[in-house]
């Protein structure tokens, strides 16, 4: 689960991470009440689960209480990347000498938390490790002994830090770690982590994904999920037993797998199609839960074609044909789908969407090329009707 960054701060505060002063706000009244309160210079932030925030307009600068009511005026209500903004997050702005990322991730491979930092802070770290990956210092944490000191100033020396501040930069890092254990986080980062004129850090922008497997060992977090704003189809998947991530492409994914959609979606890639989800039906789909999948892939109005790659093991092709008729006879889909069935009963379930006149595959690579063949004709369909 994805937290509000206002949340992440909140929970980073009580591990004695420096956050700047702050409170939430719903209307452009109660945005100028938190400045007039504040009495500093502040600046207006979108709380919304995406990125690109500032791009969008919704992080504006504000020098008085009016400056930050007209912002907030401005930024609640405005949708960012298909999210509403309900809330906006009021606090003290920071004078910027620098500008550091400090982040902690499950390292799957080393089977270990990793605690990375770069002094390019401020920008996608994504970014930083396609263009500069030099940039990024890592240390892997031991499970039993934690973060030690040593390895903290290893990261300080690393992104070039001297004097002083190492000590500073040592209780922050340390602060991460315990709340990234002790809420059972799959993320934590700061970035940007301000390095002030004066010498000290704020940690100026906050994220936390908790792991969704440890909710139960964490009844005190379970309030924060009814204050998320997240994407309702994600939502409604969730409730349904289904995995799905909304992506910025337009070729729907149903498979039942996670290695085999991810798998798929390279392939689409590689064919020069963009997903637009990733989408898990799980190992013992029956014709229901294809049905609910395949409705939530097709409310999707980006979606311009869908590729359905099913193995059968535990999973029965034909009553996954199944559930793709019910969802088709029920929706009456506007895109094209082709599918590729392999495993126990896929003859019967080829039979069953060979006699409904829908498109199949034999192989992945077959069902890719189709998928985006039709995904750009109907692009291109669509391009010469609008006027």
């Amino acid at each position: 689960m994805n937290l509000q960054e206002y949340q992440a701060r909140d929970i980073f505060a009580r591990y004695g991470l420096p956050v700047p002063r702050g409170e939430v706000a719903s209307t452009p009244a109660e945005a100028r009440a938190v400045a007039e309160r504040l009495g500093t210079r502040v600046v207006v932030k979108a709380q919304v689960l995406v990125g690109g925030r500032g791009k969008a307009g919704g992080v504006r600068l504000a020098d008085t209480p009016q400056a930050a009511e007209e912002a907030a005026r401005a930024i609640l209500g405005m949708h960012i990347k298909g999210l509403k903004v309900r809330k906006v997050l009021v606090a003290e702005a920071a004078e910027i000498a620098s500008e550091i990322y400090l982040g902690l991730v499950i390292d799957r491979a080393a089977r270990r938390a990793a605690l990375m930092a770069s002094a390019e802070g401020g920008v996608d770290i994504e970014e930083v490790a396609r263009r500069s990956p030099e940039k990024i210092v890592k240390v892997n944490i031991h499970p039993f002994l934690g973060l030690r000191d040593y390895q903290a100033r290893e990261l300080a020396w690393g992104i070039g830090l001297e004097g002083e501040i190492i000590k500073d930069f040592l209780r922050v890092a340390d602060g991460l770690y315990r709340a990234f254990i002790e809420v059972d986080a799959s993320l934590a980062e700061i970035n940007p982590l301000v390095n002030t004129p004066q010498g000290r850090f704020v940690a100026v922008d906050t994220k936390i994904v908790l792991d969704d497997n440890a909710r139960f060992r964490r009844p005190q977090l379970a309030d924060l999920s009814g204050e998320v704003e997240e994407n309702p189809r994600e939502a409604e998947a969730r409730q349904h037993g289904l995995s799905y991530v909304a992506l910025g492409g337009d070729i729907g994914c149903l498979v039942n797998g996670a290695g085999l959609a991810m798998a798929s979606m390279d392939v689409i890639k590689l064919y020069g199609g963009e997903p637009a989800n990733f989408l898990d039906v799980g190992g013992g789909a029956g014709a229901d839960k294809v049905a609910t999948a395949l409705r939530l892939i097709l409310s999707d109005e980006r979606v311009s074609a869908v590729l359905i790659n099913i193995f059968g093991g535990i999973t029965r092709c034909d009553e996954v044909a199944r559930g793709i008729l019910e969802a088709t006879e029920e929706i009456r889909p506007r895109v094209p789908m082709v599918t590729r069935l392999v495993g126990t009963n896929e003859e019967e379930g080829r039979r069953i969407l060979a006699d409904a006149d829908l498109i199949t595959a034999a192989s992945l690579a077959e069902a890719a090329q189709k998928a985006v063949q039709l995904a750009r004709q109907r692009t291109s369909s669509n391009r010469e009707e609008s006027p």
